[in-house]
């Protein structure tokens, strides 16, 4: 089944996408998870979105989920790894599963801080940010996995079972639930090494002799997404009606840019799926000519 929408994000653009997709009798697909947005269930207090004076995050994620349930808006909960357009379609890649549709909006907010030294220059050539697509690459080899989320976590328990040696660096100082036989290394990384393919991680205090470097953050960089989207830093670069240079691409939120507010985010999610909307209206009339 090839959806009309896809959208990739469930924080406030993406829902907003969403909901506004399905309205306009769209078959929409949104991919995120049940916390919706991390960004969100930690704000403590927020008081300048329209309507909801001092509600926490929490109970705004509430809110939302209830709108997406009282419209039957499902959330596939599968990480979306690579985007291609193929042309009158879009292809997404989810480790080994696949789902077309005929546009794309990206509201995945925006990935804090910069790169690993290195990481940009070997991506595709050990350094990866999904093990279920890659791990056979390295079936009884070395791994690193930097790990700053739980679903690092589960990506690191299936590299350890066809890998000679699983390593384990995390960034972020919760409860692990790893495999016995990952050597968790509580150091920070600073570059990613090698020749024509990687070789090395070196950390702050040691280095590590590995073919692969699976980097494993909430949100990936959008050249990492989606081949061939321009960008501006670190966001996407996007005209006023959230089109990306991609024809039937579209991105909103913070991954298009400042301000961070979650107001900006939920209008830029109407206005992407809008557009989105309109542009396969488009592509019907033309089809029927």
């Amino acid at each position: 089944m090839r959806y009309d929408i896809a959208v990739i994000g469930s924080g406030p653009a993406g829902i907003s996408a969403a909901i506004n997709g399905t309205i306009r009798n769209k078959k929409v697909i949104l991919f995120g998870n049940d916390d919706l947005s991390a960004k969100l269930v930690k704000a403590p207090s927020i008081d300048n979105y329209l309507g909801f004076y001092d509600i926490s995050g929490n109970d705004l994620k509430d809110k939302f989920k209830q709108h997406l349930e009282d419209m039957n808006i499902e959330i596939t909960k599968l990480k979306i790894n690579n985007v291609y357009a193929m042309g009158e379609y879009f292809t997404l890649m989810a480790g080994d599963e696949m789902v077309e549709a005929s546009t794309v909006i990206i509201a995945t907010g925006v990935e804090y801080g910069k790169p690993i030294k290195g990481e940009e220059e070997f991506l595709g050539k050990g350094v990866g940010y999904c093990a279920t697509c890659d791990a056979p690459l390295y079936r009884d080899k070395n791994v690193a996995v930097i790990g700053y989320n739980h679903e690092a976590e589960e990506d690191a328990n299936f590299l350890s079972e066809i890998t000679a040696k699983t390593y384990f660096i995390p960034m972020h100082k919760n409860e692990l639930n790893l495999n016995e036989n990952i050597d968790v290394i509580k150091d920070f990384p600073l570059e990613i090494q090698g020749d024509n393919l990687v070789n090395k991680l070196k950390l702050r205090n040691q280095e590590l002799d590995v073919d692969g470097v699976f980097v494993m953050k909430d949100s990936a960089s959008p050249k990492a997404l989606v081949p061939g989207i321009e960008t501006e830093g670190v966001h996407i670069k996007v005209n006023i009606n959230m089109e990306t240079n991609i024809p039937g691409c579209y991105a909103c939120g913070d991954c298009a840019g400042k301000p961070y507010q979650y107001l900006k985010s939920a209008g830029q999610g109407q206005i992407a799926a809008l557009n989105a909307v309109s542009y396969l209206d488009k592509k019907k009339r033309e089809s029927m000519k």
